[in-house]
């Protein structure tokens, strides 16, 4: 055999319904600059969906593909890649992470004598993740002790040799769905003093953004995580009570995970009973001379386990839980807060007639929550409202409370009070008290596609679908302006609670009978010289131009001086930005021609007082719609939007009510032709009307009211 078949590396990856991730994964495999691979793929028991992707892309010679008719399990997959693989060498790699393109190489080059040798793995958030580092670190290899390298009980990024897996009998237990790593490390860890260890990345872990739908096995509940933990250890722990090694592994994984897991296993207290006895158990089995080497509480706790003692653990572990609260609320103002929110004002009597409004997190007095309110107060309901804010100082008609977000005052009012309404996500720290009432108004019909039909979110928190998740499982109510955003709703937000199809309150402005005379109002307080038309341009924010997580911006693409020069006899030019887009717009040498309204509280009066809307992906359009006035759509990016960063729910080209212009030369051009276009697209505008704005009368806030508060 020569020596190029003699350094072959098997790379072994197990394959279940992950067909948005398996193709990175096999370029990240096929990308690498050492070739002599052999690649593994068991496709364990996936759909017929996802089989039928994976085998489309068998068009690499060196795989070898098995198929498992039904699911077994990543512990059997991995069994089965040993027992294939012809490889000198044996690399494991999940279908969802992706390979360092000189992994390989690297690993191959400097395992020298050693069984094993380990890379550095890179957790996989968003694909600026991939970038390589700026500055390239000099190669080093350190030798580590075993244990402390499979510390966190992973088996990847291991580059492993195959005559000593064979010879140590390494296998990967298949009883349980999770923890199964721990069986294949107990052989490297008992037969190898140290471990050369690479301090350069050869290995993407992905954090899935959506545990909901698709969760990988560390992304499943902690009482299922847990149950599979305390299975494999409790089995190991007897198997190899005689090896002193494979033991203190063994009890440090416990220990390690019993002190990060402890209170949120055992914080559903459904679940006392059962895992009080699994702990119990598995307390039993672990050497008690390591008891005296942790933190008090913990050891008083494990002494309870271990003597079945269930109500000094809980009294214990209650301990536990309120030191750690205490420790953390004492760390600055904020969590101070949020403590006394949790510990005192949650405990306080319900207010029956107490409502909290909210909109735009705080920044504006607008949208269907100002609707609501307004509709409250003008009918003397008996309702005590509070209205949160940014600025404490906000005036607002009627006699509401305004607090400042995020005060003692916002938490003391979202404790008590029975009602609630929001037109975005409520922060994850409130607590929906059971007799709460959530009624949440969303903000607008969504073209662009929302969370759950989303793949990937790059710019908001990895944590995004999850926290999405928890959040609308507190929303009692959901309004929808169309049957076809109840639709998208539940598929987007997994909402399965009352959608109210009442249309939306904030359009209720729009069919106003005296909209006319309040256009002039609007128009005069703003400053908009008389006799001048009025273009809005509201575009929207891209996914892909933030700052940072959560922090967007925005480049203006409309050329404001061409405008000017060409429309500026007769128009005048408001600007509204995304609520989300950080830059504050530069219009300076625009005064008295670009009026930048980004701030203005409600956009249902910039509506009124326009007369052409531009936009390009944003919701707007769909209200607009309402007022049967031309719509442009200003779309310079049309296919990196719709194919790249987000998607449609609709045929934008071909159901939008206006045309689509690249340039702002189409912008002008379109609106010095105006009734041309209006007269090309009033078919498609009556159409687009009837589906999307037909349930809207004047009257939504009424419908509203009178389901949720009465």
């Amino acid at each position: 055999m020569n020596i190029k078949d003699e350094r072959k590396v098997s790379i072994v990856i197990p394959y279940h319904n992950n067909m948005e991730f398996i193709e990175d994964c096999l370029n990240s495999v096929y990308a690498q600059n050492y070739t002599n691979l052999e690649i593994v793929l068991i496709n364990d028991g996936s759909n017929r969906e996802n089989t039928d992707y994976i085998e489309s892309l068998l068009t690499d010679k060196r795989i070898k593909y098995l198929l498992n008719e039904s699911r077994h399990g990543v512990a059997n997959s991995r069994n089965l890649g040993i027992e294939t693989a012809t490889g000198q060498y044996i690399f494991f790699l999940d279908s969802d992470d992706l390979l360092a393109e000189n992994a390989i190489a690297l690993l191959v080059d400097h395992i020298a004598e050693y069984p094993a040798i380990a890379g550095r793995t890179k957790r996989l958030l968003r694909p600026s993740d991939l970038e390589p580092p700026v500055e390239l670190p000099e190669l080093n290899i350190k030798l580590k002790n075993s244990k402390s390298v499979f510390k966190t009980g992973s088996i990847l990024n291991v580059l492993m040799k195959k005559d000593f897996i064979l010879k140590q009998n390494l296998k990967f237990d298949t009883d349980t769905e999770g923890s199964t790593d721990i069986s294949g490390l107990i052989p490297l860890v008992i037969n190898t003093e140290g471990m050369p260890i690479l301090n350069l990345r050869t290995y993407y872990k992905r954090v899935r953004n959506d545990p909901i739908t698709n969760p990988s096995l560390v992304q499943r509940t902690p009482a299922e995580k847990a149950r599979d933990f305390l299975q494999v250890y409790k089995k190991l722990a007897v198997e190899y009570q005689q090896d002193e090694n494979a033991k203190s592994f063994l009890d440090r994984l416990f220990l390690n995970y019993y002190r990060r897991h402890v209170t949120s296993i055992f914080k559903d207290l459904e679940n006392f009973q059962e895992f009080f006895g699994l702990f119990s158990s598995a307390v039993e089995l672990m050497d008690r001379r390591l008891l005296s080497a942790q933190a008090i509480h913990i050891r008083s706790e494990l002494k309870h386990l271990k003597k079945g003692n269930q109500e000094k653990f809980r009294k214990s572990l209650n301990w536990h839980m309120e030191a750690r609260d205490f420790k953390n609320a004492l760390r600055g103002r904020t969590a101070l807060k949020k403590y006394i929110y949790r510990k005192v004002f949650l405990k306080r009597p319900m207010r029956d007639n107490y409502i909290v409004f909210e909109s735009f997190l705080g920044k504006n007095y607008s949208d269907s929550p100002r609707n609501i309110y307004e509709y409250i107060i003008e009918n003397s309901l008996d309702y005590k409202c509070i209205w949160v804010f940014n600025d404490k100082n906000r005036k607002i008609p009627g006699n509401a409370k305004v607090v400042k977000r995020f005060s003692l005052a916002y938490y003391y009012y979202f404790a008590v009070s029975k009602y609630w309404v929001n037109n975005m996500r409520q922060p994850l720290h409130l607590v929906k008290r059971e007799g709460n009432v959530f009624l949440e108004t969303w903000h607008g019909t969504p073209l662009k596609k929302l969370v759950f039909d989303m793949k990937d979110v790059y710019s908001a928190n990895p944590r995004y679908k999850r926290d999405f998740y928890l959040q609308s499982r507190a929303w009692d109510y959901l309004l929808s302006p169309n049957r076809y955003s109840s639709e998208v709703f539940k598929s987007a937000f997994k909402f399965d609670k009352e959608m109210l199809e009442f249309g939306y309150p904030r359009n209720d402005i729009l069919y106003s009978p005296n909209r006319e005379q309040l256009a002039e109002e609007i128009k005069e307080s703003i400053g908009i010289p008389k006799g001048k038309k009025v273009v809005l341009y509201a575009p929207t924010w891209r996914d892909d131009d933030f700052y940072e997580p959560g922090k967007y911006k925005f480049d203006l693409k409309l050329d404001l001086q061409k405008m000017r020069e060409k429309l500026g006899d007769e128009y005048v030019v408001a600007l509204r930005m995304h609520y989300f887009i950080a830059d504050d717009l530069n219009i300076e040498g625009m005064e008295g021609f670009a009026f930048n309204l980004s701030k203005y509280d409600d956009i249902a009066h910039l509506y009124l007082i326009s007369d052409i809307l531009i936009t390009d992906y944003s919701s707007v359009f769909f209200d607009y719609a309402n007022l049967k006035r031309p719509i442009l759509f200003y779309t310079y990016d049309l296919e990196k939007y719709r194919d790249q960063l987000r998607g449609f729910y609709i045929d934008f080209e071909n159901e939008g009510p206006g045309p689509l212009l690249r340039t702002s030369e189409d912008v002008i051009d379109a609106i010095e032709n105006l009734e041309q276009i209006k007269q090309d697209y009033s078919q498609r505008y009556e159409d687009f009307y009837e589906k999307f704005c037909s349930w809207h009368d004047g009257k939504s806030t009424e419908r509203v009211v009178k389901r949720v508060f009465s």
